[in-house]
């Protein structure tokens, strides 16, 4: 196996029929700022890092001016009702055999710990900025995605509409379902811009995650999130406009033609 994985945690207890939920980078960030979220508000503990040479090659820079290697971290949090198994990470692996790989070697671990059902998140590009994101699910299991669907404002018809599930979001729902796990993906819809961080459809998603599993999470803070992020967006985008009318600065052309901003 091209994987090293090293267990973090001194004593792991005995789960109660965890949940593995995912959300690694991807389109928006939304799968992984959601599951960052439920890490940081529940104080979840580390359990598993991952390490493999399949990594993209590069390293990040921390608060502390050092460099760090990318990874990708299992956690586990103790639920009053049922517990949870929550992936995240820098990075995803760069080739579709190491992405088939690392995740069947995340299901051996869930299944270690008695996992019986896989939730991965992610997002939808899209080419304009959704004013309310919506959120699709599919699955490998019909009465699984029946069953988060149900009382939630989820679109269940994918086909035709999303393409591919790229990446380890799709591979681990494929791939339980060979092990007979059942699993579901809640996919949000988001801008499809590369810098652009998609909090709104990480808190859609989360509204619709909480209210079949009880995290006890306030999504307040999130909102607040939100509200700051259009309020900056709102003031850039008079800034430009603004300084598009100003000669010299983005051009008195600019109005004869469409430009983009990236």
């Amino acid at each position: 196996m091209n994987w090293q994985v090293t267990k973090v945690a001194k004593r792991i207890p005995k789960l109660r029929k965890p949940v593995l939920i995912e959300g690694l980078p991807g389109i928006g960030n939304v799968g992984k700022l959601a599951v960052d979220f439920v890490i940081e508000e529940l104080k979840a503990e580390r359990a598993y890092e991952f390490f493999s040479y399949s990594f993209p090659h590069s390293v990040f820079v921390n608060e502390d001016n050092l460099v760090e290697l990318p990874s990708i971290t299992l956690y586990y949090k103790r639920l009053p009702k049922r517990d949870i198994l929550l992936l995240t990470g820098d990075v995803q692996p760069i080739d579709e055999y190491s992405c088939y790989e690392f995740s069947d070697v995340l299901l051996d671990l869930a299944v270690k710990h008695g996992a019986t059902e896989v939730i991965t998140l992610g997002g939808i590009g899209l080419p304009t900025l959704p004013k309310t994101p919506k959120v699709f699910i599919t699955g490998n299991d019909p009465k699984l995605v029946e069953r988060y669907r149900q009382g939630a404002k989820a679109d269940g018809n994918l086909f035709g509409i999303v393409g591919p599930i790229v990446g380890v979001s799709g591979l681990l729902v494929g791939l339980a379902g060979r092990r007979g796990i059942p699993a579901v993906t809640m996919l949000a819809e988001t801008y499809g811009h590369p810098m652009y961080l998609g909090v709104k459809g990480a808190r859609q998603i989360l509204e619709m995650l909480s209210a079949k599993i009880p995290f006890g999470i306030d999504l307040a803070k999130m909102d607040r999130e939100i509200s700051e992020m259009d309020a900056d967006m709102l003031r850039k985008t008079k800034e430009l406009s603004q300084a598009g009318k100003r000669p010299g600065k983005l051009g008195t052309e600019s109005s004869k033609e469409t430009s983009y901003i990236g």
